[in-house]
């Protein structure tokens, strides 16, 4: 985990492998996704899958409800307040240097000919980004929702569930123009960091479209050099992002390219990157984690914990939602809300139009920063930043000898009744590393982080890690400024003489570059929490929090840096 970037200062461009700023200095995008704010989804309103999923729709359960007048109100009043200058303010306190601000195109555009933008969408996006530019935040334009829609599916807000924009000439022209003139608009505004071509296009059960993915991109870029030679363009893979096998050496067509993958829902470790890490090695070309999140916050420390590792920019999806544990601010829900969704998912009768109307205003009331209930938990997680609880499987990933170190020897299991080789076998996370991780209960199978957005991991699913002696594991930590912590760990202890009831002390030593080491004994074979007491972090910025252990085996949950007093 580093945090020596360049400032956010000048044009950024693609230089091998690294992104650069204005200076030539290398910076990582760390950011955050506004999602829901020009492109509504509806599981961001809690609506179910059906009837109220993409703004088209949730556009005319607006107009049902409250009638047409009113809800072309209530759609100036939601752009107006959704994202403002707080929002902005508090995403660059936060210590971050990016936005990703996706678009809807049929937002922005007026929906005859010549192609034009719709000046009330412009003014918000010029809004935005001249707050950008006060506070220091890149803005990546990312068009989300092409006309016709390149996915078919909501996230692209398409009519018809087919992804027109790559059947239909029509609406191939207006995407390429449509480029062209916001290059043509932000071709001198360095704080625009990039122009990313289209929002995970093509999924797999439309592979028929993928050979037309790369023309479409040299199309769209060849009109943004007619006007602006500056910005540097940034291009997803196929199937949500995730597919690269178009991106190669001879499809490289312009020398400012940074390459985007989204990541959801899947093991973070290395072997999960592995085919982005691959590729950015092959090609000579920076790569982008441009979406991700809508998980625990235990994923989260690991997941974004290992593009930083691996120096890969990251975007952090999304900022704000209803009713949400997951991301950093939740929209307080309106009283009676409910009466809303049960008529969307018919089980309930229609509110009249007055019910409605206090309902929906509420929610606009509910959707200013400073109503919202704000998480600060959330970005900690995103940052591995103090005060924090990180899962112990989640430690470095900057390689063995580095970030871990693993003997060779036998190891007890979970169970402390008989040996194994298990470094010599596959681990169910991580494989590679020669660290043991398992279940914290005894099970079978591999673990999973498909979570909806409202849950935790229990008991059930969550690793542990264990150690043996002279194996050792290293914790990337970013502190903000000086403080006094209380270090507590989740674990136990392990001996093969757990049978007949005889303990065997299992020596541990903690320590940091910050504030020295600490021995530790346990002997509980029973989970327990310990206290390596308490710890003045003396300075700001990264440090490392190393766990090595001396004789025995220990089994370790997690580990948590808690604020002095609490």
């Amino acid at each position: 985990m580093y945090r020596d970037d360049g400032r956010v200062k000048g044009y950024l461009r693609a230089e091998g492998q690294r992104i650069v700023n204005g200076d030539g200095q290398e910076l990582l995008l760390r950011g955050v996704g506004l999602g829901n704010w020009l492109l509504p989804e509806g599981y961001m309103w809690k609506f179910p899958p059906t009837n109220a999923d993409r703004p088209r729709r949730i556009e005319k359960l607006v107009t049902d409800l409250i009638g047409e007048a009113a809800a072309k109100e209530f759609w100036v009043t939601f752009r107006e307040r959704f994202i403002t200058e707080d929002d902005v303010r508090q995403i660059a306190a936060e210590g971050l240097n990016s936005i990703r601000l996706p678009i809807n195109a049929r937002w922005l555009l007026e929906e005859d000919d010549p192609v034009r933008f719709n000046p009330d969408t412009l003014a918000l996006i010029d809004r935005s980004i001249g707050w950008c530019k006060k506070y220091s935040l890149y803005v990546i334009l990312d068009l989300h929702g092409a006309p016709g829609g390149q996915t078919g599916a909501n996230i692209d807000d398409s009519e018809h569930d087919q992804p027109e924009l790559f059947t239909n000439e029509d609406y191939w022209r207006r995407t390429v123009e449509l480029w062209r003139m916001l290059a043509d608009r932000y071709k001198d505004e360095w704080i625009v960091g990039g122009y990313d071509l289209l929002n995970e296009p093509l999924p797999e059960w439309f592979n028929m479209h993928n050979g037309k993915l790369m023309p479409l991109y040299k199309e769209i870029t060849a009109a943004i050099r007619e006007v602006d030679d500056k910005h540097m363009i940034i291009i997803e893979g196929a199937h949500w992002a995730t597919d690269w096998s178009m991106f190669t050496a001879e499809e490289m067509f312009d020398d400012n390219l940074l390459l985007q993958f989204h990541k959801y829902w899947s093991s973070p470790d290395q072997e999960g990157i592995a085919p982005y890490l691959e590729k950015r090695e092959m090609l000579n070309k920076p790569i982008y984690m441009g979406e991700g999140g809508e998980n625990s916050l235990g994923w989260y420390a690991g997941a974004f914990g290992l593009y930083e590792d691996h120096r890969i920019s990251w975007n952090f999806w999304t900022w704000k939602k209803l009713d949400t544990a997951n991301s950093p601010c939740s929209i307080r829900r309106p009283h009676h809300w409910d009466l809303i969704l049960n008529y969307v998912d018919g089980s309930g009768e229609k509110p009249d139009q007055a019910a409605s109307a206090a309902i929906l205003n509420e929610y606009l009331d509910n959707i200013l920063l400073g109503n919202c209930d704000y998480l600060p938990g959330v970005l900690r997680a995103v940052q591995r930043k103090l005060p924090l609880r990180m899962p112990a499987e989640h430690y470095g990933h900057r390689g063995r000898d580095i970030s871990w170190g693993a003997t060779a020897d036998s190891e007890i299991d979970q169970a402390g009744r008989r040996t194994l080789t298990s470094k010599e076998q596959p681990n169910i996370f991580r494989p590679g590393d020669g660290i043991r991780i398992g279940f914290l209960m005894t099970q079978e199978g591999t673990p999973n982080y498909h979570w909806k957005p409202d849950e935790e991991w229990n008991e059930e699913h969550r690793l542990c890690v264990t150690l043996t002696a002279r194996d050792w594991v290293a914790y990337p930590f970013l502190c903000e400024s000086p403080a006094a912590y209380t270090l507590q760990i989740k674990l136990r202890a392990l001996t093969e003489s757990a049978d007949e009831g005889i303990d065997e002390i299992a020596e541990l030593v903690v320590h940091t570059d910050r504030y020295g080491h600490q021995t530790i004994n346990v002997s509980s074979q029973d989970w327990c929490i310990i206290s390596a007491g308490q710890q003045t972090i003396s300075s700001s910025g990264e440090f490392e929090l190393k766990i090595e252990v001396i004789s025995g085996t220990i089994v370790i949950d997690w580990l948590e840096w808690l604020p002095v007093g609490q």
